[in-house]
């Protein structure tokens, strides 16, 4: 569509979508000579005084000088963006390069200047401060490091643009204007205003899909039975607060089940919110249209046929994303189950779901529909000897998630009152590096549970399109728990831990008091204790004939004790006994539980389905004296599930004082009840580990800094580099194969590496760049002869030692491809020939020697870009052992101290660097120190995709590099660190 101008072609990867303030969406793109018409209607949209403020003058027009300036760029010295809806310009931003004396130039000068115009309809909408982030992000790819703007001072919404953003900036006012220049390389600050903006954003466009004023059926037919029409029905039947309309193109009635009717959304006569789509898939794009037009806000697409389908429905869903997006909507779906909104004040049931879930305070998201119908069958239904009653407060099944993922439904629940624990099904995670930032920050503030599907398939499904990931699923694990998640297997562990997250408060520790009227259920508790890591007190046996009373006295007695953190309570039913024996035992454990709720409590239950359900008979989680909600039937308010006690509830940014809290004066909490040990200590562990993690997470240690590091020499060396394209594939530092796999962590060799093309170094420059980052690596010099290795021994000085770095050969000592410590001539010599008649020529073995290290334990450090993930570091121990056993650690860069410390005490075989079995304690300390300086290489330098330094002997005192290989490419996508942008699959 777009057209080359002057030097460069059209830059089509600056094009983006984004999320603005108030929910809704724009596309941001390059300016081309083509819209000039465009520009020419934007401009007479503009109010006088807007005029006025950008030229510094009336200007009531654009002449065609005008025109072609502000169409014709390079988009390299002059470039120019506008933010569209609809394909219509709603603001335009510029910027002209400069030299000092402010006259326009080239390269190499720095400077530009910059100004905006903005649309007074849509002043207010946040369209300049997105404008400014890819505008700055664009200028920093051009070799602009500083902007400047000319302002009139009355022309406060502008200035506070610039000031707000985050950027360090200098301020002088001459001649009746005022004068900013900032520089653009991101600044904490800046990053953390376009991240806020970020979630306040996306957290809105979702809330308008879930709280809508007013709902549209799109394709509710006449006959009972069909999507659409179900769908009508469950929003009526809930008592949607809103107004309710029923379109279909072929309806001649006025009224639809009850509720109005209309044969477009274009007669509608008010403003429609939400839009739900249940028309076949080639009739959607006229129903989006119409939404389109008419102003409709956000839509959910339930109708399937897309890329669930195969390739034309993969293009035909992209086509439905751009669609929707040119309008400036959101969508749910396509192939989506639906969406609910249980709170009172909305009451949305968009959904397939025949029956609204109870009120309640934990949010669902499922990427399958069937797993959502599971997840809310499983938190609606009573009793049953499982969990008894649980309500949700929001439910969000995606689809295909063309459009809102995960990600989004993260930002609305961070601060959503409402919500208190958020569980969450996946089968695929679209931008892992903005899930894991967004739940380390969720998680911080209330628990994240999360089940994956499709682990161990190697693909997503169909309707996902997603980067792949080389890292393994238990490495993918991992990186997920350090950012706080709760890493569960299935579906009814997500459950089972989701109900005790939202029922009591948080284990301050893993010490567990356990007690029962059965010795065996107790030793069984026990015994699931030891498995799962936490430290059980010996059973408190209470017998058979234990009464309520009984149980109420233990229980208070385990909670006042300090060596305990948390109760699990066995229960077996006496013979004979039914509801009343049940509703007794269960009011005597709520009241000993209401008497110390600082600690969590658990049953574990057999063939006690009165007694789950007597534990699960909720109390109001209104505050006290709060009137019922009108139209709420007297059950949903005695069955409603109250979030945390007071001592578990989330701080939540921005929150009111106890927002999102069960009332203080609710004086009794929900137990929750398992029907097996194994399940409620399961769920414990968790809630044990998700506390701890909580500790941890409010000091997290910090990113040090070198004052050795010379991190403009690298970004020079780098740049050269990839200019040149200087460099190897086979010699490398050392002897470390390039782009070999992490053990535990990466693809098997026969696929591709970390960053496919990219630029291996030699030895000269990996070592030169490393050293830059304090990183010594001991050289190792070729020997392809008798001779020359001698040569090399002499220049290195004796001892030596002489190694064989073929691939089939490298880093397998137990081959005995190595001779160690030959301390002369002699020794070298003998060692050379007994090497090449065991294994071959010099030509194939490409023997080297290197000076000996001081003994010491052999490690691996590696770091890798993967295209999902991002920046990930990994250490282990050497060996054959470690890597058939897969034990390797892994953390996201950057890592800070606290991170290093950890990565190094994770693996299993840790204690050999600690001193086991008498030998001497290696130096830890300088180990942590090489994990920091290489975790800073790769994320100040995003064109370092891959390192590896193997082996690390790491001695009692200091360390030695013994190999090393470094990859370069160029600068990968960093989605999440640019500027704002929707994500296209």
């Amino acid at each position: 569509m777009q057209t080359p101008t002057d030097r460069h072609e059209y830059p089509a990867h600056w094009e983006a979508d984004v999320v603005l303030r108030d929910g809704g969406t724009a596309r941001i793109r390059p300016i081309a000579a083509d819209d000039a018409d465009r520009l020419v209607s934007f401009y007479e949209q503009v109010s006088a005084e807007s005029k006025y403020y950008r030229f510094f003058a009336p200007y009531p027009r654009l002449s065609a000088k005008d025109v072609h300036r502000f169409t014709h760029h390079d988009f390299v010295d002059r470039v120019g963006l506008a933010a569209t809806v609809g394909g219509e310009f709603i603001a335009t931003v510029r910027y002209d390069r400069i030299a000092a004396d402010g006259r326009p130039a080239s390269a190499p000068a720095d400077e530009a200047e910059v100004a905006f115009l903005v649309q007074d309809a849509h002043q207010g909408r946040g369209v300049a401060s997105a404008l400014l982030e890819h505008v700055a992000a664009v200028a920093r790819e051009r070799g602009i490091r500083r902007f400047a703007a000319e302002v009139l001072p009355a022309n406060t919404k502008m200035i506070k643009v610039f000031t707000d953003a985050g950027y360090q900036q200098k301020r002088s006012f001459e001649d009746g204007v005022v004068r900013l220049e900032f520089d653009l390389e991101p600044t904490d600050r800046s990053l953390a205003v376009q991240r806020a903006r970020e979630q306040r954003a996306e957290a809105r466009s979702v809330a308008r899909l879930l709280a809508p004023g007013s709902v549209a059926v799109v394709g509710a037919g006449r006959t009972p039975g069909g999507v659409g029409r179900s769908i009508l029905e469950n929003l009526r039947d809930a008592g949607f607060t809103g107004r309710l309309y029923a379109v279909n193109g072929a309806l001649q009635e006025k009224e639809l089940a009850g509720v109005p009717a209309h044969r477009s959304v274009r007669d509608i006569g008010e403003p429609v919110d939400l839009a739900v789509i249940a028309v076949p898939a080639e009739r959607v794009p006229e129903a989006v249209a119409e939404c389109g037009e008419h102003g409709v806000q956000g839509l959910v697409v339930v109708s399937a046929g897309y890329a669930e389908s195969g390739p034309e429905g993969r293009e035909r869903q992209r086509e439905l994303v751009r669609q929707a997006r040119t309008y400036g909507m959101r969508l749910i779906g396509p192939n989506a189950f639906g969406v609910i909104n249980t709170s009172p004040r909305t009451r949305l049931n968009a959904s397939l779901a025949p029956e609204m879930p109870r009120t309640g305070r934990i949010g669902l998201f499922a990427q399958s529909g069937a797993i959502g119908i599971a997840l809310l069958s499983r938190l609606h239904r009573r009793g049953g000897g499982v969990t008894g009653v649980t309500g949700v407060s929001t439910f969000v099944s995606s689809g295909n998630r063309a459009d809102v993922s995960g990600n989004d439904v993260l930002q609305y629940w961070y601060d959503d009152p409402d919500t208190d624990v958020a569980l969450m099904y996946l089968e695929s995670i679209g931008n892992p590096r903005k899930f894991t930032r967004l739940a380390r920050r969720t998680a911080a503030a209330k628990p994240l549970v999360v089940v994956q599907g499709a682990r161990h398939g190697g693909a997503a499904p169909q309707g996902h399109a997603v980067r792949a990931t080389r890292l393994p699923h238990a490495t993918v694990s991992a990186l997920l728990r350090q950012a706080g998640v709760i890493r569960v297997d299935t579906i009814t562990e997500l459950v089972d831990a989701g109900l005790l997250l939202a029922r009591q408060p948080l284990p301050a520790g893993p010490r567990v008091a356990i007690l029962g009227n059965s010795e065996s259920l107790g030793l069984l508790t026990y015994d699931a204790c030891l498995a799962q890591g936490l430290q059980p007190l010996p059973p408190r046996d209470l017998t058979t004939g234990a009464s309520a009373e009984d149980f109420r006295a233990a229980l208070a007695h385990a909670l006042a004790d300090d060596a305990c953190d948390a109760v699990v309570v066995t229960a077996i039913p006496a013979v004979g006994e039914r509801s009343a024996a049940d509703a007794a035992l269960a009011e005597a454990l709520r009241s000993a539980s209401a008497a110390a709720p600082a600690k969590p409590v658990l049953v574990v239950h057999v063939e006690l389905g009165g007694l789950a359900e007597a534990l699960s008979a909720a109390v109001s989680t209104a505050p006290a004296g709060a009137p019922a909600p009108v139209g709420t039937p007297p059950d949903d308010t005695a069955s409603a599930a109250p979030g945390p006690a007071p001592q578990a509830a989330p701080v939540l940014p921005g929150a009111a004082d106890g927002a999102g809290t069960e009332s203080a004066e609710a004086d009794s909490r929900l137990i929750p009840a398992y029907p097996a040990a194994e399940r409620a200590v399961r769920a414990l562990a968790e809630a044990v580990k998700y506390g701890q993690w909580r500790q941890e997470a409010a000091d997290p240690g910090r990113v040090p800094e070198y004052e050795d590091i010379d991190e403009k020499g690298a970004a020079e060396q780098i740049g050269r580099l990839l200019v040149d394209g200087e460099g190897s594939t086979t010699a490398e530092a050392g002897q470390t194969e390039p782009g070999a796999p992490v053990p535990g962590t990466a693809v098997p060799a026969t696929e591709p590496g970390p960053a496919e093309g990219a630029l291996t170094l030699g030895p000269d420059d990996t070592c030169a760049l490393l050293a830059r980052y304090g990183i010594d690596v001991r050289r190792a010099l070729p020997a392809p002869t008798p001779g020359e290795a001698v040569a090399a021994a002499e220049r290195l000085g004796y001892p030596v030692a002489l190694k064989t770095t073929a691939p089939h050969l490298r880093h397998r000592a137990d081959l005995g491809g190595v001779r160690l410590d030959l301390a002369d001539e002699e020794q070298l010599r003998r060692a050379y020939a007994e090497l090449t008649s065991l294994f071959g020529e010099p030509e194939e073995l490409r023997p080297v020697v290197q000076a000996m290290a001081p003994r010491g334990v052999d490690t691996v450090v590696r770091a890798v870009i993967d295209p999902a993930a991002g920046a990930v570091l990994s250490f282990g121990l050497a060996g054959a052992a470690s890597e058939l056993l897969g034990d390797t650690a892994h953390r996201l860069i950057p890592v800070t101290d606290r991170d290093a410390a950890s990565l190094v005490r994770s693996i299993r075989t840790a204690p050999l660097l600690f001193g086991w079995r008498g030998s001497a304690p290696a130096d830890v300390a300088a180990l942590e120190h090489l994990l920091l300086r290489l975790s800073r290489l790769v994320d100040d330098h995003p064109e370092v995709v891959s390192v590896a330094l193997e082996p690390v002997v790491v001695a009692p005192r200091g360390l030695s590099v013994l190999g090393a290989s470094v990859r370069l490419a160029p600068p990968p996508a960093r989605d999440d660190l640019g500027p704002r942008t929707l994500p296209v699959y």
